[in-house]
């Protein structure tokens, strides 16, 4: 059985690796490789399912939980678009050098994806950007800037990137806890890649003509752009604190944000006609959800459990215990692979690997693992959801990016490591 269900596993995920030559959407395949494994599972097994059912219905309540706080988040994120909510920050940016602009960018992308997510930050600046000035070298090194800064800000917030959401459901770090313990190693990853990036732009500064200031304010702003914005990183925010304080799965609470916002845009759009009413409608923003990314999700997770049910991860970690001998470079080595491998899957598969008696929460074991699995991706343009982004929305090359991009996020990510370990590393 091992050996069939590896094998499906393998394939699965290497069509996953190879959807454009294949042609086949990463999502159909994730979902079918999924699906697959549990009936290699209850085939082997034997029956055709009670125990089988009853394990699968266990591990699909904490996938629906995690699918259901992605789908609520990134809801929210879509609703604050529709009011031109993000309007609010992007219209206070104000400069005309392109040094000054490299640090606005980068910081305000750090911890914009700290309250939202990675890959929605990374859209919202990528369209600032290509509004502030025409398509250029300056402009695509920006853009490359905001995949670091956007994975890096991820990297130290519970609901920045789905490394972290895993981890975060899963009970294998708190909230405040990773916050503290990776915030500063994160400011790392981003600042030295900011400090490279300054010297190689220094001949830029003075070239005022390449940064149209006027072009990045032509959005027009809109009634309750702010209010629907405060309301959205608010119930964002509360979203941890209700988890801490109830106990209750961190689906309840983003569903709690999710109304509260809709109620705020309700409150403005009142006296408003039905059809424009709809079009600032929950309903509205769910249509604009990649709801393909979450199904991807579900049949990688459904993966994942199936290897664990069989064993196969526990193997593995062991495997890799005799092998590394080193929790540091386990990690470090989930970080490497990140970059070419989904790092969502990886965390997943980590959390198989190891149990909560080995690593109990906020062990720094699994905040290492955020920290490498959530920037490590960055040092390719295919392993990370705002890699990808850029690439499509910039037409950014892979080899374009790992000439200019991956030293920069090659140095950011030992930076971090080196910081963590500093501050950390006997308790690895």
């Amino acid at each position: 059985m091992v050996m069939v269900l590896l094998l499906a596993a393998v394939l699965g995920y290497l069509a996953v690796i190879f959807e454009a030559p294949i042609k086949v959407n990463k999502t159909i395949t994730a979902l079918l490789t999924g699906a697959i494994c549990w009936v290699i599972l209850a085939v082997f097994q034997g029956n055709t399912g009670n125990a089988t059912t009853e394990r699968l219905m266990e591990f699909f309540s904490e996938i629906a939980g995690l699918l259901i706080f992605l789908l609520g988040a990134m809801t929210i994120v879509e609703l604050i678009d529709l009011h031109k909510g993000f309007s609010v920050i992007t219209h206070r940016i104000r400069t005309n050098s392109v040094l000054k602009l490299l640090w606005i960018v980068g910081f305000v992308t750090f911890f914009m994806s700290s309250l939202l997510d990675n890959l929605a930050t990374t859209i919202i600046m990528v369209t600032l950007l290509r509004k502030m000035m025409p398509k250029s070298e300056i402009r695509m090194m920006l853009a490359g800037i905001v995949v670091i800064a956007a994975n890096a800000g991820g990297a130290f917030s519970p609901i920045g990137d789905v490394t972290t959401t895993l981890l975060w459901i899963g009970g294998q770090v708190s909230a405040s806890g990773i916050a503290m313990n990776i915030f500063i190693p994160s400011i790392f990853v981003l600042l030295v890649p900011m400090l490279i990036a300054s010297f190689r732009l220094r001949g830029f500064a003075v070239l005022r003509a390449q940064v149209s200031m006027a072009a990045a304010i032509q959005e027009e702003k809109m009634r309750g752009s702010l209010s629907v914005f405060i309301a959205g990183v608010f119930g964002l925010l509360m979203v941890p604190v209700i988890k801490t304080l109830t106990g209750l799965p961190p689906f309840i609470g983003v569903l709690i944000s999710l109304a509260f916002v809709a109620l705020v845009s309700i409150y403005y759009h009142r006296n408003k006609s039905e059809q424009e009413k709809q079009h600032y409608s929950v309903a509205s923003a769910l249509s604009k959800v990649d709801v393909s990314s979450i199904l991807y999700l579900m049949g990688i997770l459904l993966m994942v459990f199936a290897l664990q049910e069989a064993h196969i991860l526990a193997n593995f970690a062991r495997f890799l215990e005799a092998k590394l001998n080193s929790p540091l470079l386990m990690s470090i080595a989930i970080g490497v692979l990140s970059s070419l491998v989904d790092n969502g899957s990886l965390v997943a598969a980590t959390q198989g690997m190891f149990t909560l008696e080995q690593f109990p929460m906020d062990h720094h074991f699994w905040n290492f693992v955020a920290l490498c699995a959530g920037t490590g991706g960055s040092m390719l343009v295919i392993g990370s959801a705002a890699g990808i982004a850029i690439m499509e929305k910039e037409k950014i090359s892979f080899l374009w990016y790992l000439k200019k991009i991956t030293p920069l996020a090659i140095a950011g990510f030992i930076a971090g490591i080196l910081v963590f370990v500093a501050l950390h590393g006997n308790s690895i």
